[in-house]
C-alpha cells in the first residue's frame, strides 16, 4: 500500500525527471497537495482507498470556495495526471479520475493589441531604455517572457554585412533551442539599452536584461514593469503575454505560414497556432481591415 503524501513526493520527482517546464511542476505540485490534503480530511490517505466520488466531491468543495470553472478544470487536469502516473507505476489498477468529466467553461480567445494600443505603449516607456528594449523584443520576436529573461548577451546576433540578427533562444525547460529573426526595430531598441545597461555586478557579463546592480531581471520583475506601463498607457486588460500573441496573429495576417509562424514562436502543437487564425477571420468579418505594420 502506498500513502498519498508518498505518492504526491513521487509524482513531483517524476515530473523534475521528464524535464517539464519549472512553473508546470509547480503548479501541479501545489494541486496535487491541496488534493491530497483533501482526501486525508476525508480520512483516506492511501492511493487504494480514493474514489471518483472523493474527486468529484473535491471539484464541488473548490467551485463552493469562488474558484473559476477554469481554475476547476486545471486542477482536475492535475488529478488525472497524478492519478495516470500512479496507475502506470502499479500502484493502483483502476483509475478513479478517468471519467471524472471536466467542467464546462468558455475559453478566452488571446488578447490581441490593436495598433493604437502597442504604439501608445512604446511612447509611454519610451524614455525607459529598458523597458522599451524589452516591449519591442517581445513585440517583435514573439519571444515568451521566460525566453527574454534567459537571453544572455552572446544570445544576442545583431545584422552585419548583409546578414540578418537574430536572437538565439536556449533550450529550456523541454524546449529545444532556437533562432528567431530580429528586425531593425528590435535591434535599434537593444542597441540603445545597452547604452545605458550597468556595467558592474555579478552578471554584467552574462544576462542581456539586468537590474540596476547587475543582477538578472526576474519574469515578475519584467511582468510588473510592463504591467506598470500598460497602466500608464491607458491600455485596459492587457498582460505581457499579449504581446506575444499580437506578433502571432500579425504575421499570421500578412501571410506568414502557420507551420513558420509555429517554428519560430516555439509552439510544441501546430494547433495551439492554428486557434489564432478562426480569431483572425472572425476580426476581419467584423472590421475588414489589415493589421498594420507592428
Amino acid at each position: 500500500m502506498t500513502k498519498l503524501h508518498d505518492a504526491h513526493k513521487q509524482f513531483v520527482d517524476y515530473l523534475k525527471s521528464k524535464n517539464r517546464a519549472s512553473a508546470t511542476i509547480l503548479a501541479y505540485g501545489k494541486d496535487i497537495e491541496q488534493l491530497v490534503q483533501f482526501l486525508v480530511d476525508l480520512k483516506k490517505a492511501q492511493v487504494h482507498e480514493v474514489a471518483a466520488d472523493d474527486i468529484q466531491a473535491f471539484l464541488a468543495k473548490l467551485q463552493k470556495e469562488n474558484y473559476t470553472l477554469k481554475s476547476v478544470s486545471r486542477k482536475l487536469n492535475s488529478t488525472k495526471t497524478f492519478f495516470r502516473f500512479l496507475k502506470v507505476q502499479e500502484y493502483l489498477t483502476d483509475d478513479p479520475a478517468a471519467l471524472v468529466p471536466h467542467p464546462k467553461f468558455e475559453t478566452k480567445p488571446p488578447r490581441i493589441l490593436t495598433p493604437l494600443e502597442y504604439r501608445s505603449l512604446r511612447d509611454i516607456c519610451r524614455d525607459d531604455p529598458r523597458t522599451y528594449a524589452i516591449v519591442e523584443v517581445l513585440l517583435q520576436t514573439g519571444v515568451r517572457i521566460s525566453e527574454l529573461a534567459n537571453l544572455r548577451l552572446e544570445d544576442v546576433v545583431f545584422s552585419s554585412n548583409g546578414t540578418e540578427g537574430y536572437l538565439n533562444i536556449r533550450a529550456q525547460e523541454g524546449r529545444p533551442e532556437r533562432q528567431v529573426q530580429q528586425n531593425k526595430a528590435a535591434e535599434a531598441a537593444i542597441k540603445r539599452y545597452l547604452e545605458v545597461r550597468p556595467s558592474t555586478g555579478k552578471d554584467t557579463k552574462k544576462h542581456l536584461f539586468i537590474t540596476k546592480t547587475g543582477r538578472p531581471l526576474l519574469v515578475r520583475n519584467i511582468r510588473s514593469v510592463i504591467d506598470r506601463y500598460f497602466k500608464k498607457a491607458g491600455i485596459v486588460g492587457a498582460k505581457v503575454n499579449d504581446l506575444r500573441h499580437t506578433w502571432v496573429s500579425h504575421h499570421l495576417q500578412q501571410g506568414v505560414s502557420v507551420v513558420l509562424v509555429s517554428k519560430l514562436a516555439g509552439h510544441k502543437r501546430l494547433s495551439t497556432t492554428e486557434r489564432y487564425l478562426s480569431l483572425l477571420k472572425e476580426r476581419a468579418k467584423e472590421e475588414k481591415v489589415k493589421l498594420e505594420e507592428l
